[in-house]
């Protein structure tokens, strides 16, 4: 399987989206981890130390692996209907233009996962780049 798109030696399978808003970069974290958690993470509260376990309305589960305010989360994210955990990080770029948001997820089961955890946080990142150009109009 060497050469396979999304295939890691390490980390099983893995993806990763992102998206560049016009927006300062503090502003875009500052609303990722506050009124848009829901937004990307699900209906819960987020932590601040590594170890913190969270569940989300909608099932998803997990634990804060670490957080860098301003730049970066990492936490374990798992579906309520899913039997493995994988790896989720967000995080904020400062980019010419404003911030850019990148989600990476590895630990995918297998390429059908993988495709579908694509079509999931580009959707994510569509909702939070118009969540937050309302915000900023």
């Amino acid at each position: 399987m060497a050469g396979t798109t999304g295939k890691t030696k390490d980390a099983g399978w893995q993806m990763g989206v992102r998206r560049t808003l016009p927006i300062a970069a503090e502003d875009a974290w500052e609303f990722l981890v506050g009124e848009g958690l829901p937004l990307w993470l699900g209906h819960t509260s987020l932590g601040d130390r590594a170890g913190e376990p969270y569940v989300t309305e909608e099932g998803v589960s997990g634990e804060l692996r670490s957080r860098t305010d301003g730049r970066r989360v990492r936490l374990t994210w798992r579906p309520s209907d899913w039997s493995h955990d994988t790896t989720l990080q967000l995080t904020v770029l400062p980019a010419a233009t404003g911030a850019t948001i990148a989600v990476h997820q590895e630990r995918l089961a297998d390429a059908d996962e993988r495709e579908r955890m694509l079509t999931h946080w580009t959707a994510v990142l569509e909702t939070l780049g118009a969540a937050l150009s309302d915000a900023s109009d």
